[in-house]
């Protein structure tokens, strides 16, 4: 895949009337009616609604996970529809960063070999995915945790590293699915905090589905979505 670059005065990311249907005939869902969406760089958005709403669908699409039905995906101007599915998996690898509510970790793996993962798929030379990946950690608090694995760890650490793991390759977006979900009160705000931190400090564009309010609140716009379509988008004052 050519590099892609920045095209000045397009957003970062775009969908125009995607749509979204699983199954076929009486048996069809459809997950997305018809959606239109831009986000610019260095935005921190809030994905929210109900259950079956919608909002992990565009999650998925935008991520490259899953595919429109109809419509157009536009990343960085690009047509990501029209890319191959290698080609898909570059954009995932050196633009994207996820986080997800299980933090899907490797148990019995120690926290800095969970981070250098993505970097060993880029091809990064031991020392050098080593000295990223002690980097990571710290910037995430976790410093002197590195050889602990996931099972020795809070849930609260265990998703810190995740969030060292999404970070590592310093993504252009990161893609946030309900982070703080299996965290109590406290550790889902240190988490949600920390992700404000990233966006605020290194500009990394920040999507983030969340069924709490309180934790949307830390976004720059919330976009809820019900039955498929989105029915209010909106600036907010961040906490």
């Amino acid at each position: 895949m050519k590099a892609i670059s920045k095209i000045s005065g397009r957003p970062l990311i775009e969908i125009k009337d995607v749509s979204k249907v699983y199954g076929h005939g009486h048996a069809a869902m459809h997950a997305l009616r018809g959606i239109d969406l831009q986000i610019t760089n260095g935005d921190f958005v809030a994905v929210m609604g109900p259950s079956g709403s919608g909002k992990s669908t565009c999650l998925n699409i935008l991520g490259c996970l899953d595919t429109p039905t109809l419509g157009t995906y536009l990343f960085m101007g690009i047509d990501v529809g029209k890319l191959t599915r290698n080609q898909r998996a570059l954009l995932r690898r050196h633009y994207l960063g996820f986080v997800f509510q299980n933090y899907n970790l490797l148990k019995r793996t120690s926290s800095i070999e969970n981070v250098e993962l993505p970097l060993i798929y880029r091809g990064l030379p031991a020392a050098e995915r080593h000295a990223y990946s002690l980097n990571a950690l710290k910037a995430v608090g976790l410093k002197g945790w590195e050889h602990h694995t996931a099972g020795e760890l809070s849930g609260g650490q265990q998703q810190r590293v995740a969030i060292a793991r999404a970070i590592v390759t310093e993504p252009t977006v990161l893609l946030a699915d309900e982070p703080t979900g299996n965290l109590d009160s406290e550790r889902s705000r240190e988490t949600i905090e920390l992700l404000a931190r990233f966006n605020r400090d290194k500009g990394i564009t920040i999507v983030m589905v969340t069924h709490e309010t309180d934790m949307a609140s830390y976004a720059k716009r919330s976009i809820n979505f019900i039955d498929g379509l989105i029915v209010n988008d909106k600036l907010q004052e961040t906490s």
